[in-house]
């Protein structure tokens, strides 16, 4: 379970969704199948959070900086599936 950047899936999920972590097929090279379905769960979870944040309609920083949140997880999980089927 050592190999999560930021210390747990959770962390590494919302440290992806800031853009701490860039994401690529390399990224997920040393991952187990459990730890890629256990990252997949939790980055699906940080996405569920942040389309519950809902920021107000005239700040468009706000909305653009959800909208790259978002962007940057939907990124990570595809190239995670991709990682998955390869394994």
């Amino acid at each position: 379970m050592g190999n999560f950047i930021g210390g747990s899936a959770y962390g590494m999920s919302r440290d992806i969704a800031e853009g701490l972590i860039l994401v690529n097929p390399n990224t997920f090279k040393k991952f187990s199948p459990a730890e890629i379905k256990q990252l997949q769960f939790e980055l699906e979870k940080v996405q569920k959070e942040i389309r519950a944040e809902q920021p107000a309609q005239d700040d468009t920083q706000a909305i653009q900086k959800r909208g790259r949140k978002l962007s940057r997880i939907t990124t990570a999980l595809s190239v995670l599936n991709a990682a998955a089927v390869r394994k």
